[in-house]
């Protein structure tokens, strides 16, 4: 039987590139839900190429535009954030692909294991913020979190056969980003076109500034605490250029495992949705001659203090991951509008996680108060800096 996927951000990087693996294995995937929060045009432009049974736009002004386009095709047509959680509970729906950028998209993935459904998750934000509550909520709804990061794919990949087997360690593996070996006085000066050139990665906006300051490694090793049952001593980051092993896993003997291939982010959405088996695909395959050498250094948390803010904020547990996340979010958004400098989205993370208060065993409404308050604060201090 074909697996029925909702995909919950289907506009953006993540979500345009799990359509083209829809694309690919039409016999085995199809889409039963495609949401997008304003992104009308490219909805509709999706919703007419793949026939999704319902579509949810999450600004509520832009309903009429999607429904008059979709009513002539029997396409059922959903507005505001309510109904994207509320769409996840589709008795139709096999997988859940949690797509959503940032805090956003917390919500609707909770929703989505209260309705047992398989998540496929790339919005990492969801293990950043709320991870103890949401492995929580995974295990006693029995449901599977499959990871689509990379990094986390890799790990997972690593372990299946090892589930019994006890971890010692795990490598995460970094590209280091365009400014790779800069200097701070060199980071003053650059701009968001700088920041947004990846060298090996093809990802959002967002994410790509977030592999830029190096803090997207650090929200990852949040993420592999809870996806794996890490401790933060078993976790550790290596700086790889060449983006070819995308993460490792050391046994307690000693061995370790390490999952390779050619940096493309459909490989690890696919192998959410076709696990445990592997699809064929005509993706470009590694070659070994064309990478003679594969160089690893060591991460430069004195350049790129976000790194260390993002394992403060994770020994400390409690919502100072929330506090790291929100303080993100809002900074990398002001340095995108050019309101603050590089180095200065750090510095209002710094600033957020020691100005909000800490919560040691936060609620969900804890969360979504934390959330909210950091971004005031945080809007505050980026007045301030742009004033």
């Amino acid at each position: 039987m074909k697996k029925r996927i909702a995909i919950l951000g289907s506009t953006g990087s993540i979500g345009t590139q799990a359509l083209e693996v829809v694309k690919a294995h039409p016999d085995s995937l199809e889409v039963e839900v495609l949401t997008a929060h304003c992104n009308a045009d490219l909805l509709i432009q999706q919703a007419l190429e793949y026939k999704p049974n319902s579509v949810v736009i999450g600004a509520e002004k832009l309903y009429h535009k999607v429904s008059e386009a979709l009513q002539p095709h029997d396409i059922k047509v959903y507005a505001g954030e309510d109904s994207i959680s509320q769409i996840v509970e589709s008795n139709e729906i096999d997988i859940v692909l949690a797509a959503i950028v940032g805090f956003a998209g917390l919500k609707s993935t909770l929703k989505a294991i209260e309705a047992k459904k398989t998540i496929a998750l790339a919005n990492k934000e969801t293990m950043v913020v709320a991870g103890q509550l949401v492995t929580k909520l995974a295990q006693e709804n029995a449901v599977n979190i499959l990871p689509v990061d990379s990094e986390h794919s890799a790990i997972f990949q690593c372990l299946v056969g090892e589930f019994h087997n006890p971890v010692e360690k795990i490598y995460l593996t970094a590209s280091g980003g365009p400014f790779r070996g800069k200097d701070r006085e060199f980071l003053a000066k650059v701009t968001k076109q700088d920041a947004l050139k990846h060298p090996n990665w093809e990802m959002g906006k967002k994410i790509t500034i977030d592999s830029a300051t190096l803090i997207n490694k650090g929200l990852e090793v949040i993420e592999a605490k809870w996806l794996f049952a890490l401790k933060p001593e078993q976790i550790d980051i290596i700086i790889h250029p060449q983006s070819i092993i995308h993460s490792l896993v050391q046994f307690q003997d000693g061995s370790m495992k390490a999952q390779m291939g050619l940096p493309d982010m459909k490989l690890p959405i696919q192998y959410a949705f076709t696990y445990p088996y592997r699809f064929k695909t005509d993706y470009p395959r590694f070659n070994f001659m064309d990478y003679p050498q594969l160089s690893f250094e060591k991460p430069d948390t004195a350049t790129f203090a976000g790194l260390n803010l993002a394992f403060e904020a994770m020994r400390k547990n409690g919502n100072m991951p929330c506090i790291l996340n929100a303080a993100n979010e809002v900074a990398v958004h002001a340095f995108l509008q050019d309101k603050i400098g590089f180095l200065q989205i750090t510095d209002v993370i710094e600033a957020c996680m020691q100005k909000i208060s800490f919560v040691a065993e936060p609620s969900l409404e804890d969360y979504i108060q934390t959330d909210h308050e950091t971004r005031i604060i945080s809007n505050e201090l980026i007045n301030n800096i742009s004033n």
